[in-house]
């Protein structure tokens, strides 16, 4: 597929700066793939779009204050933002600018610069807990007074460089509507990464650690419809999908044996862990998701990508097209769209 697909021209008055003053007060474009219905809503009425037997499936990553204004030796300025705590002592992997006057073996105050691993990125040390900012994306140039406005509600396991953005419009109100599960992707900027490559089976995506309880899976497993919030939720489900767990095992317990009936198991003791890779392009077969709540993507990203594929690369077109139309809200603080 070429890259070109993934562009459009977007007007900058559109890019959310900050988010609206109640997460759910922002807009729901609802999209319905079998009848090609368009329905504009509220991000409130969330729950009034789902089927009652809908299981809502968040990502519970936690960003992590990865942003550290620094300065070089020579009393230069410097920053580091990190991206993944890659072993113990404090090894960790992040970027660090400006890269071309750094060395191996640099202090940056609470950072040791330890080898370079080309395009910005370092391997380095961090003395104690990360203690910067909030990795705001370079696209929104204003301060944000709460930096909680950039982590969900939910967020409790920290790890992430970036939001997981769809699930910021909901509200423990809402949320108590719902029956959610979740799963933990710690999200890297290299998703956000532009696709710069001609073709997007030329571009390289780097891989991210994700973590499901056992239990959570099997519900998600045995559910009659699931509903991904964001990209990330949709790589973790996709890639278990993807690893054969969908058909677990079909083994009596000794409490549904007691009954008669049997039911399918994964291993209760066993966390499901490891990295995904998993691109996810048009022509990709959903094993899994059967709904996506997310939001509006960049141009050339592979998010849109994802998006594509889930929705159809016109009818993506189509939809972006619509929300311009409609002065809709895009990117980390904009308004969201539903794919059913």
């Amino acid at each position: 597929m070429e890259t070109s697909a993934l562009e459009y021209a977007l007007p900058p008055e559109l890019i959310a700066q900050r988010p609206v003053e109640r997460r759910d007060e922002s807009r729901l474009l609802v999209y319905d793939r079998v009848s090609g219905d368009i329905r504009h809503r509220r991000f409130s009425e969330l729950a009034e779009e789902l089927s009652p037997d809908e299981l809502v499936v968040v990502n519970d990553t936690r960003v992590i204050p990865a942003r550290m204004r620094l300065r070089r030796p020579g009393g230069g300025e410097a920053e580091v933002l990190l991206l993944e705590n890659v072993g113990p002592d404090g090894i960790w992997e992040g970027l660090a600018r400006p890269s071309r006057r750094l060395r191996p073996g640099q202090r940056l105050g609470p950072v040791e610069l330890l080898e370079p691993l080309g395009e910005g990125r370092w391997r380095l040390r961090l003395e104690g807990e990360p203690a910067g900012e909030a990795p705001l994306p370079p696209y929104i140039t204003e301060t944000l007074d709460d930096p909680e406005r950039y982590q969900t509600v939910y967020a409790r396991q920290e790890g992430s460089a970036a939001a997981p953005t769809a699930g910021l419009h909901f509200t423990p109100e809402l949320l108590g509507r719902l029956d959610v599960e979740r799963v933990t992707l710690h999200v890297g900027l290299d998703t956000f990464r532009p696709v710069e490559a001609e073709t997007l089976e030329e571009h390289p995506i780097h891989s991210e650690r994700y973590e499901v309880e056992p239990g959570t899976w099997e519900r998600i497993r045995a559910a009659d419809r699931v509903l991904a919030v964001g990209t990330t939720t949709v790589r973790v489900l996709e890639t278990l999908a993807s690893n054969n767990l969908l058909q677990a095992p079909v083994v009596p317990s000794d409490a549904a044996a007691s009954k008669g009936s049997i039911r399918a198991e994964v291993p209760s003791n066993k966390l499901l862990q490891g990295r995904t890779g998993l691109f996810i392009t048009p022509g990709f077969e959903f094993r899994r998701v059967d709904s996506l709540l997310t939001n509006f993507h960049l141009p050339r990203s592979t998010l849109l990508a994802l998006v594509m594929a889930f929705a159809g690369v016109e009818e993506t077109r189509r939809l972006y097209e619509l929300a311009i139309e409609e002065r809709y809200r895009f990117y980390s603080f904009g308004d969201a769209m539903l794919i059913r």
